[in-house]
């Protein structure tokens, strides 16, 4: 068996994104209580979204595509009567994220899903996934789809296969470091070295 090696350019960061997806919605599983509450959030504020997306995956991953866009291209994604926004709230504070892009009829993307530190290992993870299914099921959709990638948590792919997606694809991105051009603080994902 051989393998093959490729070069990343300096400056640039490599990820193998998988891609998944199901067609019908899997049968519900046991959620755990969670102390949160799921708020919706539709036309949300651009400065808010981004500081969530960021305490959400920025930090600790590399979340970076939305923080790189400027206030009218976010808008014109997040204030869509067909993208649905979301967020854990616990005690007043939002500690999670569920985005859920219905732009392509009869098709539901999970666009992004994730919890801060503060909320993993709570249960709130399988609890949001409930959540999601139901509101992406409860649309005439025939398929809901999601991808992950190798910047993102270990635990998002088998999450997310767990949860009853299958992976169906899988392909190598290649971006700028968002850390090398200053959407993500130098310090993001010290797991991903700088190059």
């Amino acid at each position: 068996m051989q393998s093959e090696f490729w070069d990343v350019p300096e400056g640039k960061i490599a990820a193998v994104v998988t891609h998944l997806q199901m067609f019908a919605r899997p049968a519900p599983r046991t959620v755990p209580p969670v102390a949160a509450q799921l708020v919706e959030h539709p036309k949300p504020d651009l400065e808010w979204y981004r500081d969530l997306f960021m305490r959400v995956g920025g930090q600790d991953w590399m979340w970076f595509s939305r923080l790189g866009m400027d206030d009218a291209e976010l808008a014109a994604i997040l204030h869509r009567d067909d993208v649905h926004i979301f967020s854990v709230r616990v005690k007043g504070r939002d500690e999670g994220m569920l985005e859920l892009d219905f732009r392509e009829p009869g098709a539901c993307e999970l666009g992004y899903f994730g919890l801060t530190s503060a909320m993993v290992g709570t249960g709130a993870g399988r609890w949001l996934m409930e959540h999601a299914l139901d509101k992406a099921w409860a649309q005439p959709i025939t398929r809901f789809h999601v991808h992950t990638c190798t910047l993102d948590s270990p635990q998002a792919l088998p999450f997310y296969i767990r949860s009853g997606f299958t992976a169906y694809a899988r392909q190598v991105e290649i971006a700028d470091d968002p850390r090398k051009i200053g959407v993500l603080p130098a310090d993001s994902s010290p797991q991903e070295p700088i190059i």
